[in-house]
């Protein structure tokens, strides 16, 4: 990544070039607590926290300069609040999507009756056959409104919103995890739990 220097969370949202480099720096945080940490040497410990002094040193010695301001805007105006402090305020984790071994500590928790999930078309094939599976995570990702489930799968495309049959996987043994930001988390989604939601995003 070339060297940067990102505006203050303030300017950043009263100029729109300054709000674009936020989300750059939004995806190079991901990139650094939730996939590659060691790329910069930054250490996370077994639960996925980095102390933040570090992840501003360590992505400032590869070209990534911001301030703690900046981090702050970036956990706090996350628009899926991906990120969070710990009491303190001195380490930063992702709550969810590691590709990293980490054990974020969620208990097991009762699902609502119903999840969804929101994908593209062109996946509606292999997740008929096959059910939802964590790919390169950990756990697939459920949404607990149709609403938040659109706007995932609008990322890549014109979306589709399956639902889960969450009371039904519970029935069945099935367990299920709640991240601080309302993600909903299970290992894999049979597809006999799945059906295509009959609203306006649904393939006809």
């Amino acid at each position: 990544m070339t060297d940067e220097t990102y505006a203050s969370g303030r300017a950043a949202r009263q100029d729109p070039l300054g709000s674009a480099r936020l989300v750059r720096l939004s995806k190079w945080v991901s990139l650094r607590l939730r996939h590659n940490p060691a790329g910069i040497g930054l250490d996370l410990d077994p639960h996925g926290w980095a102390a933040v002094d570090e992840l501003i040193s360590a992505s400032a010695r590869h070209g990534v300069r911001f301030t703690r301001a900046d981090l702050d805007a970036v956990v706090a105006d996350n628009d899926k609040q991906r990120f969070e402090y710990d009491a303190a305020g001195l380490l930063i984790r992702a709550r969810q999507g590691h590709s990293i071994p980490v054990d974020l500590g969620y208990a097991d928790a009762a699902p609502p009756d119903e999840l969804f999930h929101g994908t593209s078309a062109r996946t509606l094939p292999t997740i008929r056959s096959g059910g939802l599976l964590p790919m390169r995570r950990h756990d697939v990702h459920l949404s607990p409104d149709r609403e938040t489930a659109r706007r995932v799968g609008a990322r890549h495309g014109p979306p589709v919103i399956l639902t889960v049959d969450a009371a039904a996987m519970a029935r069945d043994g099935h367990t299920f995890r709640v991240t601080g930001n309302g993600v909903w988390l299970t290992a894999a989604v049979p597809a006999a739990y799945l059906h295509e939601d009959a609203g306006p995003d649904a393939v006809r």
